[in-house]
């Protein structure tokens, strides 16, 4: 399954609904072959990979998206967040639809997520694709520095208040404020469209949106890479965006050594990028990641 991606934008597969503990979960699946599971990242959803899907499913595989529980279609449901519960809703996913062993590909903490099903799953997983891999949900307090500690306590503190949360998140979604955050992380601005806007502010619309995202800023960061990498037996393409200022391209140096030690672990920088490359950069993330599945196989 060597094949090049077309360049022409397919349409991605009609979303459809999974019911998962009596949330409704919205996921797409398209093309044939040997499966993929794409997981988004932070306040993204399954269209964040519409420029990946159809070119995917091209070449010969059947590509799978979900929208995690809290984001995108899927419900806002009023409930504590954490990647081990998203971990819990991928592996039951699964276990519903593919039962296959799988690649998963994801984004900043949907390539941690991806991480932690190559690490706690290998009977479900065929390897991993991780984008600019997050280091946790939120940043850890000793990764930050005392004046930061205390910026981010009381930020979190106000969104996750009844009288001002409201307030302040409908000031983090209004589409200028996600313009705005967008320049931050995609060096080609001309990649930061209206269509991308809208795919990231409709969802923060929806009825609990704000609890979702209080729920979020103040869940456990979950594992590192550095206590998951030991036990992770299966193959990894690691793609890291140069410029990316939110996971700087430092936290790849992990990822590095494993590979110069003769680890099952590719790294491929790429040059000009931000932190989500597979939409910035779509000519050159999906013809990378397919020139390692076929390597793999």
């Amino acid at each position: 399954m060597t094949a090049t991606p077309s360049l022409t934008p397919l349409r991605i597969a009609e979303k459809l609904t999974w019911n998962w503990r009596g949330h409704q979960i919205k996921y797409s699946v398209t093309g044939a072959g040997q499966p993929l599971l794409l997981i988004h990242g932070f306040g993204a959803s399954i269209d964040h990979w519409r420029k990946n899907i159809p070119g995917l499913a091209e070449a010969g595989y059947q590509v799978y998206a979900i929208d995690l529980l809290g984001f995108g279609g899927s419900d806002k449901a009023q409930i504590d967040y954490s990647m081990e519960l998203w971990e819990e809703l991928v592996v039951d996913f699964w276990h519903e639809y593919i039962n296959k062993p799988t690649v998963f590909v994801g984004n900043s903490i949907g390539a941690l997520l991806s991480l932690m099903l190559v690490a706690h799953h290998p009977e479900i997983s065929a390897g991993g694709v991780l984008i600019n891999c997050a280091g946790g949900l939120n940043h850890r307090p000793d990764e930050l520095n005392f004046l930061l500690r205390n910026v981010m306590g009381i930020f979190t503190n106000i969104v996750a208040s009844p009288a001002f949360g409201k307030f302040l998140f409908d000031r983090v979604r209004q589409k200028a404020r996600i313009r705005s955050s967008l320049y931050q992380v995609y060096p080609r601005r001309e990649a930061v469209t209206d269509e991308l806007i809208d795919i990231i502010y409709q969802p923060a619309c929806d009825p609990g949106a704000q609890q979702v995202f209080a729920s979020i800023l103040t869940a456990p960061p979950g594992p590192t890479p550095e206590s998951l990498l030991p036990e992770v037996t299966k193959p990894l393409l690691v793609l890291w965006g140069e410029n990316d200022p939110w996971t700087p391209i430092k936290g790849a140096k992990v990822y590095q050594e494993l590979a110069a030690a003769g680890k099952p672990v590719e790294v491929v920088s790429i040059p000009n990028a931000g932190h989500c490359p597979h939409d910035e950069y779509p000519e050159v993330v999906n013809p990378a990641i397919l020139e390692w599945l076929a390597a793999v196989e």
